[in-house]
């Protein structure tokens, strides 16, 4: 796997770990959180909602599914 790849994977598993931790997030939260761009952020949130791992309550704010998920490094 390429190091980008591998990074972005690395991002997305954080990204999804502080949503279940804290909530119902921001996105603005997260820019902040991860010192990243909307975009980039965005991005990473759309990979999130394709799996089911995330779902959108309302406009701009992020939560966790119900969908069960194994963790590994």
């Amino acid at each position: 796997m390429k190091p980008s790849t591998n990074r972005m994977l690395t991002r997305i598993k954080a990204v999804y770990m502080f949503i279940r931790k804290n909530g119902t997030v921001t996105t603005q939260e997260l820019v902040d959180e991860f010192g990243i761009t909307p975009r980039t952020i965005q991005r990473d949130l759309n990979v999130l909602a394709y799996n089911d791992l995330v779902h959108s309550p309302s406009r701009g704010r992020w939560a966790t599914t119900s969908k069960k998920v194994k963790m590994s490094s």
